[in-house]
C-alpha cells in the first residue's frame, strides 16, 4: 500500500492541529515501502453541475477511462470497492465518489475523492471544492492513467501537486523461503506503528498519530478477507508488518503497507512478511496478486527483484 505523500507530511498546522500526513497507502528495505485505505451520505446532492439564471451552462467533454487490460480493470475496481467499503460515508459524484470518515478526520487517505469513471476534467477542481470543502486539504485519486493525464492540467492550474504510483503484479512462483509471518490484531501493531509515525512526523500532535495508527481498523471493512501480518524477532517483538486483502470470489489479493522498524532493517523480516502474504493469497485461490508503489522511489525496484512487474499507473493530486 501506499503511504500517501499527503499523509506523510504536507502538514498544514493551525494552532495545535496538524492535518494530513500522506500515508500511502506503505512499503528490507527502509522503514516504509511505498507499495503505493457504508451507507450513502444521507441528503447528499449530486455535485459538480452549476448554472446561473439566464445563462446557458457550459460543458466540456467527459473523459472516459481507458483501462486497457482486463486485469487492470479488475484491480482498479477492487481498489475503488475497497475505498467504498471502508468509508464512514460516501458521496456519489460525476465520474467518481468522495469518501469521508470523521473518526479519522486527520487521515487524508480516509477523506478524499476517487475518480473511477467518465469525468469532466475542467469541472473537477470545483467538484473537489464542493465535496471536500469541510476539510483543510484536497486529495483526489484518479485510478486510470489516461484519465489522470486529462485531469492534470486543470488540477495543476488550481494549485494541486501530482504524485504518480505504480500498480505492480506478482506473476511468478511464490517463494517458499524459511520463516512465516503470523496474523496479528491491531493491538500487536499499535506500538511499532506509533514509533514509526513518531519518527517520521516528530512535530505532530498525538491525535494525528492516533488517527494514522487506528485507521487501520477501518480497513477490516474493505474486503472479504483482511489480515494484518507480522514477523517477529526471536525476542517476540514485531519487526516488520503488512496488510493482506483477499477477494477469493474474483481471485484478487492486494498487499499493503509493508513496513519495517528502523532498528530491524536488512535482516530479512520484510521478505518473511511478503512471502507469507503471497503464499496466503495463492492458497486462497487469488491468482491476481498486486501492490502499489511510488513511481519515483526505490522500493519499486525492491519489489521487482521479488517477482513484481509494473502493469499500470494511477495518480494522486493534492493541495493544502
Amino acid at each position: 500500500m501506499l503511504l500517501w505523500r499527503s499523509d506523510v507530511v504536507s502538514i498544514a498546522q493551525a494552532r495545535g492541529r496538524c492535518f494530513g500526513v500522506p500515508e500511502t497507502p506503505g512499503r528490507s528495505p527502509v522503514v516504509i515501502h511505498l507499495s503505493a485505505s457504508h451507507g450513502r451520505l444521507q441528503g447528499s446532492r449530486r455535485l459538480g453541475t452549476h448554472s446561473q439564471p439566464g445563462r446557458k451552462p457550459s460543458f466540456s467533454p467527459l473523459y472516459t477511462p481507458d483501462m486497457s487490460t482486463p486485469v487492470l480493470q479488475q484491480v482498479s475496481a477492487f481498489m475503488a470497492g475497497f475505498a467504498r467499503r471502508q468509508a464512514g460515508r460516501i458521496t456519489e459524484l460525476p465520474g467518481g465518489f468522495a469518501v469521508c470518515d470523521e473518526a479519522f478526520g486527520l487521515s487524508r487517505m480516509n477523506n478524499q475523492i476517487f475518480v473511477d469513471g467518465a469525468v469532466d476534467p475542467q469541472a473537477l477542481p470545483a467538484l473537489a471544492e464542493e465535496a471536500l470543502g469541510h476539510l483543510p486539504h484536497r486529495l483526489i485519486t484518479v485510478l486510470d492513467e489516461a484519465s489522470a493525464e486529462a485531469c492534470a492540467s486543470p488540477l495543476l492550474r488550481a494549485g494541486y501537486s501530482r504524485s504518480a504510483y505504480l500498480v505492480m503484479l506478482h506473476e511468478g512462483p511464490v517463494a517458499s523461503g524459511a520463516g512465516t509471518a503470523e496474523q496479528v490484531d491491531l493491538d500487536a501493531l499499535r506500538a511499532p506503528l506509533t514509533r514509526l509515525w513518531r519518527d517520521t512526523l516528530p512535530d505532530v500532535e498525538d491525535e494525528v498519530v492516533r488517527h494514522l495508527v487506528d485507521r487501520r481498523e477501518a480497513r477490516r471493512r474493505g474486503a472479504d478477507g483482511v489480515h494484518f501480518l507480522a514477523a517477529r524477532t526471536p525476542e517476540g517483538e514485531v519487526a516488520s508488518w503488512a496488510d493482506l486483502y483477499l477477494d477469493p470470489a474474483t481471485g484478487i489479493a492486494q498487499i499493503e503497507d509493508l513496513c519495517t522498524a528502523r532498528d530491524r532493517l536488512r535482516k530479512g523480516y520484510a521478505d518473511v512478511v511478503l512471502n507469507t502474504a503471497l503464499r496466503a493469497a495463492a492458497d486462497a485461490g487469488c491468482g491476481t496478486r498486486f501492490l502499489t508503489a511510488d513511481a519515483s522511489d526505490w522500493p519499486r525496484h525492491w519489489y521487482e527483484r521479488r517477482g513484481f512487474s509494473v502493469m499500470g499507473r494511477f495518480s494522486c493530486f493534492e493541495r493544502d
